[in-house]
């Protein structure tokens, strides 16, 4: 998730009047490196690919999962990041937390609130694998940036067929 800072340019314009001039002063500060923002969001799972097969998300069960994380950025350019996803299954008949996934990734950041996210990927559920993620910020404010992502989660292990899932994201980091 997440993952571009708007915090990166401050701009200050001071306009002092004497004896009719217009002084006019602006200042340019850039953000200090590295920098730590956090970030909390939901996932859907839309569709995942096993063994030839497609199954969506809203069948005879529903997952959802709460990625938080935090990430600490080098650069205007490059970041590492560190998220931890529980995940909800409801069926008819229960709801339970279902699996927990750790995936820390490095962040390559570009102009326009556009980031691209290599993450590696270990589940309790015993799968692991590697989640290429690409997120779009999408509205900024002074104390949060709001996000959009889609990721292709890559699994293996666990004695179950390889799968590449397609997951929706939307969440927010704090300035």
């Amino acid at each position: 998730m997440a993952h571009y800072s708007s915090a990166q340019t401050i701009t200050t314009t001071t306009n002092t009047t004497k004896d009719s001039t217009t002084v006019r002063v602006t200042t340019n500060e850039k953000s200090k490196y590295p920098k730590t923002v956090g970030y909390v969001s939901f996932i859907l799972p839309l569709e995942t690919l096993q063994n030839g097969k497609t199954a969506g998300n809203f069948g005879n069960a529903t997952s959802i999962g709460f990625p938080v994380g935090v990430n600490v950025l080098y650069s205007d350019h490059f970041g590492f990041s560190y998220e931890f996803t529980p995940t909800i299954k409801s069926t008819n008949s229960s709801s339970k937390t279902s699996n927990l996934l750790f995936d820390p990734g490095t962040m390559f950041r570009f102009d326009g609130g556009f980031t691209i996210i290599t993450r590696l990927a270990f589940e309790t559920e015993g799968r692991y694998g590697f989640t290429p993620v690409f997120n779009q910020v999408y509205a900024r404010t002074k104390d949060v940036n709001y996000f959009v992502a889609l990721s292709l989660p890559n699994r293996f292990g666990d004695s179950e067929p390889y799968s590449i899932g397609l997951n929706l994201q939307i969440g927010f980091i704090f300035n």
